[in-house]
């Protein structure tokens, strides 16, 4: 693996890749979090066969800036990579210590997951995984989708397109989502009013009807 070929841009490259494999069949992207700068990005490459584009609690691009309403993390990003890099054995001691249990309870408390909507066991996977990823390579993914934008393309976008944003994310304020609808002409916009971060897991019934009509109303439900 080329761990230097992390950014968004390697990303589409990747989704370009698995659309070429599977014979260029008509397409319809579904991104969420980080997955909506890449779905633009691989519609900004080839919008050819891109039937349309579902972007969930996600946002076109600059993302540390906007992160829990602030520029703090693009802030502080540096020196964390510069940590991990000089002390690797400390700042993976460190990332991997917390007990996925202990995260979430954490999260609870910040508001970042609503444990009345969404499973615990449903959560837990992400948090024992997101514990073995390689710090420094997190972080510098982190900074990649933090350095990148698709701003520029999104009054250029020229198929149907769904956004669900949650007006109680804090990872991707709604208010991103709101300004990104806006910016593609004829965008969807649906706000989830308890939705966090974790819309699609807390809000999956409600989410996957948002898509089954906005599919049939567009003609492409069973594409």
């Amino acid at each position: 693996m080329d761990t230097d070929q992390i950014g968004v841009h390697a990303l589409a490259d990747d989704v370009d890749a698995v659309r070429r494999e599977l014979g260029d069949p008509p397409v319809v992207l579904i991104g969420h979090s980080l997955g909506t700068q890449v779905a633009l990005e691989a519609y900004r490459r080839r919008p050819e066969g891109v039937a349309a584009l579902v972007l969930l609690c996600g946002s076109f691009g600059r993302v540390t800036y906007t992160f829990k309403g602030s520029e703090m993390l693009a802030s502080v990003l540096p020196n964390l990579i510069e940590f991990a890099t000089t002390h690797p054995i400390a700042a993976r001691a460190i990332w991997s210590s917390v007990p996925p249990k202990v995260a979430i309870a954490l999260a609870r408390l910040t508001g970042d997951i609503n444990l009345a909507q969404v499973r615990f066991e449903d959560v837990e996977p992400y948090f024992q995984h997101v514990s073995i990823v390689d710090f420094e390579l997190f972080l510098r993914m982190l900074r990649a989708a933090g350095e990148h934008s698709a701003e520029d393309i999104l009054g250029q976008v020229r198929v149907p397109v769904l956004v669900v944003a949650g007006a109680k994310d804090t990872f991707t304020p709604a208010a991103v989502s709101e300004a990104m609808a806006g910016a593609i002409p004829g965008a969807e916009l649906e706000v989830l009013a308890s939705g966090t971060h974790l819309g699609p897991l807390e809000h999956h019934r409600e989410i996957s009807a948002l898509i089954a009509a906005f599919l049939a109303k567009n003609g492409l439900l069973g594409s």
